[in-house]
């Protein structure tokens, strides 16, 4: 982080939600510099402790992301969330017609089923 021109030490600073940015954005020019054959990016709960405002802007981010993208035959993006609403702000209908739920059953055994995203 940069203040006055002062490079700062994010510890002690920044919200945990703010920590949670900069580690998808550092690995998002890590993949985007580096992975050139290599096109997927995988993103566990990538909302935990963000504030709306940043989880807006990071659904745009990823919109654009995989707007510049989709020409590439080998890109995908696996997101694993509980935040349906950050979905439908990245635009996810806009790529794919379906997602996978996992739920537990009246057992308490996990299950699977694919779900349209329109429902």
């Amino acid at each position: 982080m940069v203040k006055n021109g002062v490079e700062l030490d994010m510890r002690g600073r920044c919200s945990a939600g703010q920590r949670v940015l900069a580690s998808i954005i550092i690995r998002l020019s890590l993949a985007e510099n580096f992975g050139t054959n290599f096109g997927v990016i995988a993103l566990d709960e990538p909302t935990t402790n963000l504030d709306e405002d940043n989880i807006n802007s990071l659904a745009q981010s990823l919109n654009a992301l995989i707007e510049l993208r989709k020409q590439q035959s080998n890109f995908q993006i696996i997101v694993i969330t509980h935040d349906e609403k950050f979905m439908s702000e990245m635009g996810a209908q806009n790529y794919t017609e379906h997602f996978y739920k996992v739920q537990r059953n009246q057992r308490l055994n996990s299950t699977i089923s694919q779900c349209k995203i329109s429902d």
